[in-house]
């Protein structure tokens, strides 16, 4: 009795899609998450000026990071929708 096995695993190309399309899930609450986190942040003996000047570069630091984190990965889905990616080769 030989039964037909499906395979344990997907392609590796269906399978790269797939992490691709949950990270450019993800990014909008890594952002959230990122963009909060100066809410917590303590005052201490900083003053209010240097507090506010290193706040507002954090958040253009994480807008800049994301906005590139989401480029790439929105090139990357789309050369692999358009077949340009081969399977055999290595990201």
């Amino acid at each position: 009795m030989t039964s037909q096995r499906n395979p344990v695993f997907v392609a590796k190309r269906t399978y790269q899609s797939r992490r691709l399309a949950d990270a450019a899930r993800l990014l909008p609450l890594l952002g959230i998450g990122l963009f909060c986190l100066p809410l917590l942040w303590k005052g201490g003996e900083v003053s209010d000026s240097i507090r506010t000047v290193s706040v507002m570069l954090y958040l253009f630091l994480v807008w800049v990071f994301l906005a590139g984190a989401s480029a790439l990965i929105s090139r990357r889905l789309k050369l692999q929708q358009d077949g340009a990616i081969d399977e055999r080769q290595e990201p």
